[in-house]
């Protein structure tokens, strides 16, 4: 298939967003599939504002367009809700080329926590993007239901995956964190109000806690909170190294769709503390048994309470967490995103043909 993928999400960012959709464009071309990239940095961009690290295509209609045009492709995934997302939706409502999209950010929580305004204010916008797609890619069955509620009702699976020779409980631990009293609690992702880090950092429990991420909040939080080690953005083998060396990994968002950092830690061996809400539900699972609750040990624990989350995860077996983290493929999931796409394109053509 000739695919054009669109995002306004993309590297020099760092998050699960962009590194799904790298690693997914290294795995469908390397099966053969031609691959275009539609992204920020191919226009003059301008910061969010708010988020000034995340940039965004300034007026990317028309070469939007006329990149879709002259690639001609087979099929259109966009990923994102932002200026080129929506460029790209209207070029293939205009030209009859079947898209799919994704649902990779709760945008109406997010918006909401910046605007102060309701959740249920922005979900019309969502429903008006991702209803003429023919699928729309979400991480999990919960994620599922929930756009199902919101009426958008054709969702397809897309899991996600880790790098099962960087993601291992086979690293030494980071030096850095060698030495730190135990137990060592470890989170990692943007420093961002989306993330919930207060509740973590404020959390009434013994041992270390350790902040590996870059962000808008990064500067605001280190002032607030010196006890706490915050070690910036670590990637490759530092990451695998900085999971290695912790007990518990703290995933104290309650607005994530999956949380990708949340298997690259299991499959390091480190159990999971969370809230019990989507993403880790989906995950860890309700009572820690996986979301299935057939795994023969915990692997980690969900409370409303996040300090007995982390108390009841710090015994779990680190053999267990890790054999479920290496679990989560992205073979698996590359074949879930072909699949996704290669419907797509055959139901345009039956109505075609029709």
């Amino acid at each position: 298939m000739r695919i054009a993928l669109c995002t306004d999400a993309w590297h020099p960012q760092v998050n699960g967003v962009v590194r799904t959709l790298a690693t997914t464009v290294e795995h469908v071309t390397a099966r053969g599939h031609e691959v275009m990239l539609i992204t920020p940095n191919q226009f003059f961009t301008f910061g969010l504002p708010g988020y000034r690290e995340i940039r965004l295509a300034m007026l990317p209609r028309f070469r939007t367009r006329r990149a879709l045009r002259d690639f001609a492709p087979d099929i259109v995934h966009i990923a994102t809700e932002g200026p080129i997302g929506w460029a790209a939706r209207g070029w293939c409502k205009a030209s009859g080329v079947p898209f799919t999209s994704a649902f990779h950010t709760r945008f109406p929580d997010y918006a909401a926590m910046r605007t102060g305004l309701s959740p249920d204010r922005f979900w019309p916008i969502m429903r008006r993007f991702h209803g003429p797609s023919h699928a729309v890619l979400v991480s999990t069955p919960t994620l599922a239901a929930e756009l199902a509620g919101h009426g958008l009702r054709h969702a397809a699976p897309w899991s996600r995956g880790i790098d099962a020779a960087l993601f291992h409980p086979g690293h030494p631990p980071l030096e850095a964190l060698a030495d730190l009293p135990r137990p060592i609690l470890l989170n990692v992702g943007r420093v961002a109000m989306e993330k919930n880090l207060g509740a973590f950092l404020d959390a009434d429990v013994p041992g270390t806690k350790v902040v590996v991420g870059n962000g808008p909040d990064l500067a605001h939080l280190r002032a607030r909170y010196p006890h706490v080690v915050f070690l910036g953005a670590l990637s490759g083998a530092k990451l695998a190294q900085a999971y290695c060396a912790a007990d518990v990994f703290v995933f104290p968002s309650r607005t994530d769709t999956f949380g990708l950092v949340m298997i690259e830690a299991l499959a390091c061996g480190v159990p999971v503390a969370a809230y019990p809400v989507p993403g880790p539900i989906d995950v860890v699972g309700m009572i820690g048994h996986g979301p299935n609750e057939d795994l023969p040990q915990p692997v980690g624990a969900l409370h409303d309470e996040l300090s007995r989350a982390i108390a009841a995860a710090l015994p779990c077996d680190r053999k267990a967490a890790a054999a479920h983290g290496a679990s989560f493929s992205w073979e698996r999931a590359t074949d879930q995103f072909l699949g996704a796409l290669s419907n797509a394109v055959h139901t345009c053509k039956g109505r075609e043909a029709a």
